[in-house]
């Protein structure tokens, strides 16, 4: 029995009935031992998938389906999904392939499992003939220049890693999608022969797809805008081989300042895409309003970013020149709090930028907490153990306090919580307007008047508060009624 790895040949069909026979004659030639085809038509109006199925019939290991027509990508991932194979090797209907093509591809790729992906040499028939010199495969020209064909053998978790191939591109989907498969890492190994025969014609998407250059632009940039920020300096330019100097022109004009903890600086690229994620609508809102909160999820990394929106003339000036910015103060009260043992979640790090002298834009990115709640589910009478909540809230202000940190914007949305094996754990959120002084027992208790509460809330927050301060509960909680205008 043959052990030899199953490979997947997947080939999209819209309208080719000219070329598809020649097509499946030339894959099915291959000298390797284990491979399957599967055609996916995609809404043809010709016989191209009676063609199909007419080889289906003949030869097993051709599997032939249909759908209604949603492009090439729809129909390449459709063929991907259906496919068995531990490897795929995408083939377009109207191309041809060397019947060593695959063990050759396969022979490659089982050498290092870094190798991620095997590509042919090729060269032109039809409409135009001669060797398709490509350079030496690098992400940095990768990020330039659409520098493979969809022909290459790679593995099908890569796929399934990537996301498939973006349906939303409608010109150089191959580009977007080895941009998707290689721009972590990963080796590409060109084979020294000749594998594939690229036929050129008129109407062939080659030629078509230059008319689409900056919706390709724009939809390469929406999706992975932290890769050209590595690679490029900023995004892919509409003249792309400018992108890197243009880049620094800009930025000599637009200097920014993007600080980013040791412990994370794998996701630099991101941080410094920022600008290009909010703009392409990266991530899940969480909040939209003066000021914006996203979540996303860098290499598995969940975090919260904070977009502060641009101050006014006056401020813009003072942040530009003079004052740290609001992000800035939120990255170090976070280190601040938490080597005092006060809950926060962790910061990651913080981006500002200029436009010269005057103050632009800034965002802060944190870890997402693993808090689950805020103190707004304590307003329900009946949510578990809310007195031992209550208590952890208040031994945390009170350690706030203790320590000179004032926090005037102390809101019910900004005091998170959840249940642990240690009791109950206490985060505190949105710290760029952290006040450092002396705090006394009227300004102390004054820092409850934004949450809200029964008598009965205030009375547990006055006792614990008050034990942790040593001041006297019935005064603490008569403060902390007047300042919420509570009657017992």
């Amino acid at each position: 029995m043959d052990k030899s790895p199953l490979v997947s040949v997947v080939v999209p069909v819209y309208n080719m009935e000219s070329f598809l026979p020649e097509t499946l004659d030339s894959i099915l030639a291959s000298v390797y031992p284990n491979f399957e085809v599967v055609v996916v038509d995609d809404g043809s109006k010709d016989a191209s998938y009676r063609i199909a199925c007419s080889y289906a019939e003949k030869d097993k290991r051709v599997r032939a389906y249909t759908q209604p027509n949603g492009g090439a990508c729809a129909a390449r991932n459709h063929a991907v999904r259906l496919a068995k194979g531990e490897f795929i090797l995408p083939v377009d209907a109207d191309n041809l392939i060397e019947p060593g093509l695959i063990a050759d591809s396969v022979k490659e790729i089982l050498k290092d499992p870094s190798v991620k992906v095997v590509a042919p040499r090729a060269d032109f028939f039809g409409e135009r003939t001669g060797e398709w010199k490509l350079p030496p495969f690098s992400l940095h020209l990768l990020a330039r220049k659409n520098i493979m064909d969809t022909c290459a053998l790679y593995r099908k978790v890569e796929w399934e890693r990537a996301g498939g191939y973006c349906e939303g591109i409608i010109a150089r989907e191959d580009w977007e999608f080895w941009i998707a498969v290689l721009k972590n890492g990963g080796k590409v190994v060109r084979l020294p022969e000749i594998g594939l025969h690229y036929r050129i014609r008129n109407v062939s998407k080659r030629v078509t797809d230059r008319s689409l250059k900056r919706h390709v632009v724009k939809t390469l940039n929406a999706r992975h805008p932290e890769f050209f920020e590595r690679e490029l300096g900023g995004p892919l330019r509409y003249r792309r081989s400018w992108s890197v100097l243009l880049n620094r022109i800009y930025r000599l004009f637009h200097p920014r300042k993007v600080y980013v903890d040791a412990g994370f600086c794998t996701l630099t690229s991101y941080v410094k895409a920022l600008p290009a994620l909010f703009k392409y609508d990266s991530g899940t809102v969480i909040y939209k309003g003066r000021n914006e909160l996203r979540e996303m999820d860098w290499y598995g990394t969940k975090v919260v970013i904070k977009s502060f929106r641009v101050p006014n003339l006056i401020n813009r000036i003072a942040y530009g020149v003079f004052r740290s910015s609001k992000a800035q103060r939120s990255f170090e009260y976070a280190e601040m709090l938490r080597r005092e043992g006060i809950g926060s979640p962790a910061p990651v790090a913080y981006y500002t930028e200029r436009n010269g002298l005057l103050f632009t834009r800034s965002y802060y990115v944190s870890l997402k907490s693993e808090c689950l709640y805020s103190y707004v589910n304590l307003m329900r009478g009946d949510f578990p153990g809310q007195e031992e909540i209550l208590r952890a809230i208040a031994r945390t202000t009170a350690a706030l306090h203790e320590k000179g940190y004032l926090h005037k914007d102390y809101s019910r949305g900004n005091i998170l919580f959840r249940h642990t094996d240690k009791g109950v754990e206490v985060e505190i959120i949105d710290l760029n307007r952290i006040r450092f002084r002396t705090v006394d027992m009227e300004e102390g208790c004054r820092n409850f008047e934004r949450l809200p509460g029964t008598p009965e809330m205030f009375a547990i927050l006055a006792d614990e508060y008050a034990k942790a301060r040593g001041f006297d509960a019935n005064e603490c909680l008569k403060l902390i009624l007047k300042y919420n205008n509570a009657q017992i």
